[in-house]
């Protein structure tokens, strides 16, 4: 996925650890680790302006875009090809 999280880099900035962080955010050490890790499909608004609260920084220390190397984006379409094709299978 071409957004990377930098949420580790805030927290090591900040002395902090990721049950301290969870706690004070008000979202589950899973969850948060699931955001962490980039495995996250998605982050509502308001646990993004909660971590940044917390952390006391932007969206943008929390959050950038890479691009995708050549090879992974081809293998991107070609996955999302497959949902697709699963989607009217399916359905």
């Amino acid at each position: 996925m071409p957004i990377a999280v930098d949420i580790d880099v805030m927290l090591a900035r900040r002395k902090m650890s990721v049950g301290e962080l969870a706690e004070r955010v008000g979202i589950t050490p899973a969850n948060l680790a699931v955001l962490k890790n980039g495995r996250a499909k998605a982050v509502r608004f308001a646990t993004l302006a909660a971590l940044c609260e917390v952390l006391e920084c932007q969206p943008g220390d929390l959050l950038r875009w890479e691009a995708e190397t050549s090879g992974a984006a081809e293998g991107a379409e070609v996955a999302e090809g497959a949902e697709a094709a699963e989607g009217v299978a399916g359905g």
